[in-house]
């Protein structure tokens, strides 16, 4: 099953074909044990990376930590549940060390962001502080470089 997860976390577009040979198995193998994993949500979806600085496209991230006071009865998991709904959120992490949650926000401005923060995240019951800063440029991310050419994944290491 690992080698089978690192194979779909390097390129998830590989084809059944050719996963189910690099792990010498059959592709209706691999198909059924990619559902199953899907149901138990070890595979929580395939995304492409998106450059949009080259793509042309008017996007802003910013990371924000937030603290934030836990609750008596399921200490962050409700305020982060709360967060996560948000259209503008990609991703919400548990931190440990000074801040609490970390955010990942995504909008078309740094005035999009701002606003996300001071109207609809800051009045959130329980958020004590939050400090935003925004990405200027992405050099890699999810273990690829941006800006060099594309690698023929297609070969397994």
């Amino acid at each position: 099953m690992e080698k089978l997860l690192k194979i779909l976390e390097g390129n998830a577009r590989i084809s059944l074909e050719d996963m189910a040979t690099m792990i010498n198995e059959a592709p209706e193998t691999v198909a059924m044990k990619m559902d199953q994993m899907q149901k138990a949500h070890i595979i929580n979806g395939y995304r492409a990376l998106i450059d949009w600085e080259k793509a042309g496209v008017a996007h802003v991230q910013a990371i924000i930590e937030l603290r934030v006071t836990p609750r008596r009865d399921c200490g962050f998991d409700e305020v982060a549940a709360t967060i996560a709904n948000f259209e503008e959120v990609d991703s919400v992490l548990l931190m440990s060390g000074g801040y609490d949650l970390s955010l990942v926000v995504k909008g078309t401005s740094f005035q999009d962001i701002a606003l996300f923060v001071a109207k609809r995240l800051s009045p959130i019951e329980g958020v004590l502080s939050t400090a935003t800063h925004f990405v200027l440029k992405t050099y890699k991310k999810d273990g690829v470089l941006y800006g060099d050419e594309m690698k023929d994944e297609r070969e397994y290491q």
